[in-house]
């Protein structure tokens, strides 16, 4: 597994392009994706709405970074980091946040490269 974070709107995607060799176009989706998806495609961009997709269907993303290793060991995750910045008023909106961050930090634990990219510069991090 692969894990690429960052601000929105930093290059990620362009960088997973170059990583990977795939075109964006052949990218999944999480904000529209099927579950099968994110077990089977090699790229998924916009993780952390996957994420937020789950949350909002109460399902159970305890096990989540588990099967895509189990599943889809050489996946490429891009996802937002949504840590910084002002903390969320609602509540769910804050379970998001958090839970998006404690997948991502299972995920870069677990992953074999880990890279951050702002402003189209990517930085490897792990």
């Amino acid at each position: 597994m692969k894990l690429i974070i960052g601000g929105a709107f930093q290059g990620k995607k362009k960088f997973a392009e170059t990583l990977t060799g795939i075109p964006a176009g052949q990218f999944a989706d999480g904000l529209v994706c099927e579950k099968e998806a994110v077990f089977e495609q090699p790229v998924i961009c916009h993780f952390h709405e996957y994420v937020r997709r789950m949350l909002e269907k109460n399902q159970d993303t305890t096990t989540l970074v588990h099967e895509i290793l189990k599943k889809n060991p050489d996946l490429v995750i891009i996802s937002n980091e949504l840590g910084y910045g002002v903390v969320p008023t609602g509540q769910f909106d804050r379970h998001y946040r958090e839970t998006t961050g404690r997948i991502c930090t299972q995920a870069a634990a677990a992953a074999e490269e880990v890279y951050r990219v702002v402003c189209g510069i990517p930085t490897r991090i792990k």
